[in-house]
């Protein structure tokens, strides 16, 4: 669901997406978008009214400095950088892949930051909402049990990105390291983060 956050200009809450066992991913759990150093005075306060858990702002320090978030100040929020060189990462069109091999800590200690947050909204996002935003939350929804097209799907929606990039970087966790969660496992994440996340983020369906 998109939601109208000015001046954020992809904003939007994951509730609704299906499982594969029949679950969903909880509405409100899950909230991915751009940078919030434009949002206006009202959205920012009508934010912090969401019940916000933890808000993980994935940009390096350099680009926090030139364009600070209004939430650093709030116990809430993490800075926790994805990448080592934001400013010089220029990903392939057709894979998050060398993303994933090459930022196994970073990308543990994000997920970790998720498992032990308290009960509440997560928010999630870097500068523009895309890359590093869309592979961290393709990554949860692949833990919390969504199936790879469902993902990709999602993915899709940001503009700038295409079903084929996230659907390539599923398929190289799973033939590289045998799927999603053995790839967290790998990075050095705890079987108990992995389903801290799963539980978090799911709800049973409606019948």
């Amino acid at each position: 669901m998109i939601l109208d956050w000015p001046d954020c200009a992809n904003a939007r809450d994951l509730g609704g997406i299906p499982t594969e066992d029949g679950r969903r991913i909880r509405p409100g759990a899950l909230i991915r978008s751009d940078s919030h150093g434009r949002l206006t005075p009202e959205a920012i306060r009508a934010i912090r009214s969401l019940g916000i858990a933890r808000i993980l702002d994935l940009r390096g320090p350099r680009e926090c400095a030139a364009d600070p978030s209004p939430f650093a100040g709030d116990p809430f929020y993490r800075q926790v950088p994805l990448l080592d060189d934001p400013l010089g990462y220029d990903p392939p069109e057709d894979s998050y892949a060398p993303m994933l091999d090459h930022n196994t800590t970073r990308i543990a200690n994000a997920v970790h930051e998720i498992a032990a947050a308290p009960p509440g909204a997560l928010v999630i996002h870097c500068h523009s909402g895309r890359d590093r935003t869309g592979t961290l939350t393709a990554l949860l929804l692949a833990v919390a049990g969504v199936a790879p097209e469902e993902i990709a799907g999602d993915f899709a929606r940001t503009p700038g990105t295409s079903t084929t990039a996230m659907l390539n970087t599923l398929t190289h966790a799973r033939n590289r390291y045998g799927g999603v969660r053995a790839y967290l496992t790998h990075c050095g994440v705890p079987t108990a983060d992995l389903e801290s996340v799963r539980l978090r983020l799911t709800v049973p369906s409606h019948p």
